[in-house]
């Protein structure tokens, strides 16, 4: 049995939809499904899993064994804000809510796979590498970077990347999102600008060597992203800390053209100034180093950007049908 935190939400849902492709149902969804607009609650629709249970009520079960035969918890649940300014919610939420997980994984010998973030990199001023002996070195931006290094330092310090693995997602897009609002990626953004006014509005640039537009960002499928934690659950010797990120940095101009390409358009594209808000915290470039996932063993090619902003917008945005209710196989070259 497995059961998957966030289950609701954008990576644990595609997660689900993933393990029902292989033939997986026996899944218990964690997730709390709020007053979102529009509700998260459709990420589930057409899916299969075994039961529903609120976030609030996971801890509880988890300190009295009442869950039995789990043999996997993927951890995707967390406040993902990057703007979020409530410190005490993120330690609450992210911190010591993946605690009560870890401890119990360990003390249970169940196969944790987590959500850390490339947050934790900050402007990445002491790189990208994904060693876990760089975690105390990396200085992140804002509080949900630093709820994010709290754990990975937690799980490093009780031994816990003995039998775990983290992963530090970096720029995901792709359907399940749409409920994110301001936290959903600038493919989705992109589509419903063009979609409302024919353009797209991206940030001017505030520093010396990156042009408008040209900030850097490593874009990854969400599609990729399951596939590396399905192979993380068939590969349970894989432990540690792992990039989730294609190694690739594209500028924020590529993924809008690319986006403007799969609606058969013309890019049109202005230039805003950033807000003075954002500009000491804003990271201009990011970029995973992906030879451990590699060495770990994991060799399927990752989707280009102008693939997978293809397959997202053709098959899921302009079929107004943003989340994953079928489990065909997305059709676009490299999925």
């Amino acid at each position: 049995m497995i059961i998957i935190t966030g289950g609701a939400g954008f990576i644990g849902s595609a997660m689900l939809w993933e393990l029902n492709r292989q033939g997986e149902e026996n899944v218990f969804v964690v997730d709390d499904l709020g007053l979102t607009t529009p509700p998260k609650w459709r990420n589930l629709s057409g899916l299969r899993y075994r039961d529903f249970i609120h976030k609030d009520d996971l801890p509880d079960l988890l300190e009295r064994n009442a869950l039995k035969d789990v043999t996997a918890i993927i951890h995707m649940g967390a406040n993902s804000s990057t703007t979020e300014t409530d410190a005490d919610h993120l330690l609450t939420n992210n911190y010591e809510y993946s605690k009560k997980i870890g401890q119990h994984c360990m003390k249970h010998g169940v196969r944790l796979i987590y959500a850390s973030s490339a947050a934790t990199y900050g402007d990445g001023a002491n790189g990208y590498s994904d060693s876990t002996e760089s975690i105390d070195a990396l200085r992140p931006l804002n509080m949900y970077g630093y709820s994010k290094q709290l754990f990975d330092r937690w799980a490093l310090q009780n031994g816990l990347f003995n039998t775990a693995a983290g992963l530090k997602f970096f720029n995901v897009y792709g359907p399940n999102e749409y409920h994110k609002g301001d936290m959903s990626s600038v493919v989705f953004k992109a589509f419903n600008q063009i979609k409302a006014t024919g353009t797209v509005k991206l940030f001017k640039s505030h520093r010396e060597g990156y042009q408008d537009g040209g900030q850097e960002r490593d874009f990854i499928f969400v599609r990729d992203c399951t596939r590396i934690m399905a192979w993380l659950l068939e590969n349970p010797s894989a432990a540690g800390l792992f990039n989730a990120g294609t190694g690739i940095p594209r500028t924020f101009r590529d993924l809008a053209e690319a986006t403007f390409h799969a609606l058969n358009k013309r890019p049109d594209i202005s230039y805003i100034p950033m807000p003075e808000t954002l500009r000491d915290k804003y990271q201009y470039h990011t970029s995973a180093e992906t030879l451990k996932l590699r060495n770990a063993g994991y060799s399927t090619p990752f989707t280009s950007l102008e693939d997978g902003v293809e397959a997202y917008v053709q098959q899921f945005l302009m079929k107004q049908n943003p989340y994953c209710d079928t489990l065909s196989t997305p059709n676009s070259k490299g999925q």
